[in-house]
């Protein structure tokens, strides 16, 4: 039986690490994995020169993004029209490319620390630097960042005062803490992450946020309408039936909220269905908040947009609405599309040729109350969501369709992204959805409810607005930065050390 190498052993370790980590996110739950599987990674990965590190760090991500995305295989598989071979070429090419990223930082960390201890602490900053390029370049990446382990963790608590990101710094700070304490056979390292679970309980408790006094009626409701029916003609009319008939027993809400183009005829052509739509929402005394498509002829520009239909005020063209501006490759525009658009459907999806909307918009008014918007995919965009949220904020309002994932993973990761907003920024938030996951969270990202996937109806619950701004939305992702930058004193330190011996 033919002995594996070291090098081969370490390979299928980091591998192994990188896949398990899927168990850390929703709907797993095992936020305890990371303090067990990023130590071991940093094991592994220590002794090694720089290129050596690069390598095992991109099989660390392939592994990592290969198992956490691996849902994306639904939506290609059903929907893409290509083999399945051609399905996995997609998918490798993807995966390696989101592999570049961890190999780069653990490249960086070991070229500055292979020989030097004093810079040991610098993988945080170098990881942090990763995630933010994998967040802007070629539109941007976000998903499956580490911090999102920990929504019902330990580390929680530090997402209103640094985020998501700052929780990843947060994360692998206290894997090099472990490490170091096995090393050297000390528990002093371990007050790191003592520390920072000292903040982490304590942050909640000093955010400048009030829940108001009074609760707002909510009604999410949940389709259920088949993707393939979703965009045929003569299923307009039907699709919005259902979502009148789940509406008309419960129309008596502070907010009623449908899901991404629950109204799929284009929004200038749609005046008949809207004005009756908005008949019912204003004889209830509610309002009305849906996604739908807008169509500007002038430009021949298509939106993916969100409007209010509430007290006879709709109007087409009104200011009173949201357009998605962080929009989804291949779903919802095509680079290169000259190119690519003949070679398989998957490039010539429906509604696959959208226009951008602003990237910072003002707040939805409805009912008296301030909503921040976010559709589908760009919840993942911390920067964005915060962007246009408030002090006077009330809700985070998040619409999507995930039908294209089945049921998979995906979807509940998707969830766990928009729980993570509203830690970040201490606002309530309202998820609807076309057949889940579609929530009802308060300002902590504790489910109020919950509603069941797959199934055609309706979400009720008195939510309390919150008003203020979180340390996070104030900050950004500084606080991040700032935590990050910390790995790097004893390096500074030692420098200036040596300078003032020579001297």
């Amino acid at each position: 039986m033919m002995k594996l190498t070291e090098s081969v052993q370490r390979s299928l370790l980091l591998l192994l690490c990188g896949a398990v980590l899927t168990l850390a996110y929703s709907p797993f739950y095992w936020h305890w994995l990371p303090f067990i599987v990023l130590p071991v990674v940093i094991r592994l990965i220590w002794p090694l020169a720089p290129k050596r590190a690069f390598r095992a760090g991109f099989i660390f991500g392939l592994g990592w993004f290969s198992a956490g995305l691996s849902w994306i295989y639904v939506s290609i598989d059903q929907y893409g029209g290509v083999p399945i071979p051609v399905t996995l070429l997609l998918l490798a090419l993807l995966f390696s490319y989101l592999a570049l990223f961890p190999a780069f930082a653990f490249w960086c960390w070991q070229k500055l620390s292979h020989r030097k201890f004093a810079w040991r602490f610098s993988l945080p900053f170098f990881w942090l630097i990763a995630e933010l390029l994998r967040g802007q370049l070629l539109t941007g990446f976000p998903w499956l960042s580490l911090g999102y382990t920990q929504t019902d963790g330990i580390f929680r608590g530090l997402a209103p005062l640094i985020g998501q990101t700052g929780i990843t710094v947060a994360l692998w700070f206290s894997a090099l803490a472990i490490v170091l304490a096995i090393k050297l056979k000390r528990i002093s390292p371990l007050m790191i992450p003592l520390i920072l679970l000292t903040c982490a309980v304590v942050s909640p408790r000093i955010q400048p946020t009030d829940r108001e006094a009074e609760p707002t009626s909510v009604l999410l409701v949940q389709g259920n309408i088949q993707q393939s029916l979703k965009w045929q003609a003569e299923q307009q009319w039907p699709n919005i039936l259902r979502y009148l008939d789940l509406t008309r027993p419960k129309f008596n809400h502070d907010l009623v909220i449908w899901p991404e183009s629950a109204i799929t005829a284009l929004e200038p052509y749609a005046s008949d269905v809207l004005n009756t739509v908005e008949q019912s929402a204003s004889i209830n005394g509610s309002a009305l908040i849906t996604g739908i498509i807008d169509y500007d002829r002038l430009n021949d520009d298509f939106y993916n947009s969100v409007i209010v239909l509430d007290d006879e005020s709709y109007s087409y063209g009104n200011a009173n609405r949201y357009q998605k501006h962080q929009l989804l490759p291949i779903g919802e525009f095509v680079p290169f599309e000259d190119l690519l658009r003949p070679l398989a459907p998957l490039f010539n999806l429906p509604m696959s040729s959208f226009s951008r909307g602003g990237y910072q918009q003002p707040n939805l008014q409805a009912n008296g109350r301030n909503l921040a918007m976010a559709i589908c995919y760009e919840i993942a965009f911390a920067g964005q969501v915060r962007s246009n949220t408030y002090a006077d904020t009330d809700f985070l309002v998040t619409i999507s369709n995930d039908t294209w994932f089945g049921d998979s993973h995906g979807p509940w990761q998707h969830m766990q992204i928009a729980r993570m907003r509203a830690m970040e920024l201490g606002k309530p938030l309202l998820r609807a959805t076309n057949n889940g996951v579609t929530a009802i969270v308060d300002e902590h990202g504790s489910y109020i409810d919950l509603a069941p996937q797959f199934k055609a109806t309706t979400l009720s619950a008195e939510v309390y607005a919150v008003q203020g701004s979180t340390l996070f939305n104030t900050l950004g992702n500084w606080g991040a930065i700032a935590l990050a930058l910390l790995g790097l004193l004893p390096a500074i330190r030692t420098k200036r050390v040596k300078k003032s011996v020579q001297t």
